[in-house]
């Protein structure tokens, strides 16, 4: 029996002991969390530099000028006198009232379409005819129309080119 007692004895505390390994493993775990926690929270509190202050911006704006060139390079216009298209619209009736100038690169392109008038006039009226109302309201299709007018005439010129299309009288009702 006193046997049994000593093996019962010297089971206890391995069993102790082992249990004692696992809970310094856990202290000492716990304590490199909480220094690394301390450490990050030391760093970003006190260490990290804060981000630089934007400088305040100065509201005037300087105005920049390009050279001024000593020869306009303007080229020959020709006038697309006034005309009235109805619109698309689904509320109702819309026209368009409208005048253009057209400018060319050359002095025969100019003579080309003084004689392809009535095509170009029938161009621009086709294309403004199949635009919405919404369409011709805003700025950004009034630039889309000007495009679209340049590159439909543009595609039957055979002598010069339209370099820029001009809205000279332009009331959408």
């Amino acid at each position: 029996m006193a046997k049994d007692k000593d093996k019962g004895k010297e089971a206890q505390p391995e069993e102790g002991g082992g249990g004692g390994k696992k809970k310094l493993i856990i202290i000492i775990a716990a304590a490199v969390i909480l220094l690394a926690g301390a450490g990050a929270a030391v760093y970003f509190l006190f260490l990290k530099k804060p981000p630089p202050e934007e400088e305040p911006k100065n509201e005037q704006v300087e105005m920049v000028q390009p050279p001024a060139k000593e020869e306009a390079d303007i080229g020959p216009m020709v006038d697309i006198k006034e005309f009235i298209v109805n619109i698309i619209s689904e509320d109702g009736t819309h026209y368009v009232k409208a005048s253009l100038t057209l400018e060319l690169n050359d002095e025969a392109a100019q003579e080309e379409v003084n004689k392809r008038m009535p095509q170009i006039r029938d161009a621009v009226l086709l294309l403004i005819g199949n635009k919405t109302f919404e369409e011709l309201q805003d700025l950004q299709g009034k630039k889309q129309l000007k495009a679209e007018i340049k590159s439909k005439i543009n595609s039957f010129l055979t002598t010069g080119r339209v370099r820029h299309v001009y809205l000279t009288d332009f009331v959408v009702q």
